[in-house]
This record gives C-alpha cells, sequence and structure tokens, in this order.
C-alpha cells in the first residue's frame, strides 16, 4: 500500500469516527432525555413607582387619572394603561414608550418641582398634567 492510500484510508477512518462519536454525543440533534430549558425571567416587569397614573383610554383631558397628576420632586411616576388598546404618556423631556393594554410603563424619575403637560403620541387628544411641587 503505497503512502498516499494510507493518508486517504487513515483519512476516511477519522471521518467515520467523528461521526460515530456525534451520534453517541447526540450530535444528530437527538437525545434520550430532553435538555430543559430555563424559564425566563420577565425583564419588561417595571419596578414600583412612588405615583401611578392610570390610562383610561381616549377621553381628551380625562383620559389620564388623575389629572392632574401629584408628585413630588425626586419621585418616580408610571402609567398604568388601563384601556384595550396601546398609548404613550409623552411630554417635554420624557417619553413613555409604548404601552400595551394592561401593562404599566417604566417608572420616571421628576428630580425638579414643575408642572407637565403630556399627551398620547398614537392619540394626540389624549391630554394630561403632572405637577410636581414640594
Amino acid at each position: 500500500m503505497t503512502l498516499e492510500e494510507r493518508r486517504r484510508r487513515f483519512g476516511i477512518l477519522a471521518v467515520a469516527a467523528a461521526l460515530a462519536t456525534a451520534v453517541a454525543c447526540g450530535g444528530s440533534g437527538y437525545s434520550s432525555s430532553p435538555t430543559p430549558m430555563p424559564t425566563p425571567t420577565p425583564s419588561s416587569t417595571p419596578a414600583a413607582a412612588d405615583v401611578t397614573i392610570t390610562i383610561n383610554g381616549m377621553a381628551g383631558d380625562q383620559s389620564f387619572s388623575p389629572s392632574p397628576g401629584a408628585a413630588k420632586p425626586g419621585q418616580t411616576v408610571a402609567w398604568r394603561n388601563a384601556d384595550s388598546v396601546t398609548h404613550t404618556a409623552t411630554g417635554t423631556g420624557f417619553d413613555t414608550g409604548s404601552i400595551a393594554p394592561g401593562a404599566t410603563s417604566s417608572p420616571i424619575a421628576f428630580a425638579t418641582a414643575g408642572t407637565f403637560q403630556y399627551h398620547c403620541t398614537i392619540h394626540p387628544s389624549m391630554v394630561g398634567t403632572l405637577n410636581v411641587a414640594q
């Protein structure tokens, strides 16, 4: 047997051994016992806010409750969507992003006192006010 023939045979044997090992180790994609999958931890669960404002639906200046909302400087505010469609609460310097029906936004910190007008970017007729004062 020539050197070339021995190399070819060795290569064939190496490939066969690798395939046999893969099959024996479950490399075919099948295994005798299922591997448990980890349960995902919801990352969209927001932390608790100091103040929660409820989104009631498309009712002009009565769309958000309480209206006006009240918070102290340094407190956080979240919006809970009690309506059946997606809404936002967006004002100068803050935006909750889309809030699905039944969901609550991530808390937003209001560091300074002031009166903050806001609206739903999806439904601009929905307006609210947040008073941040001592």
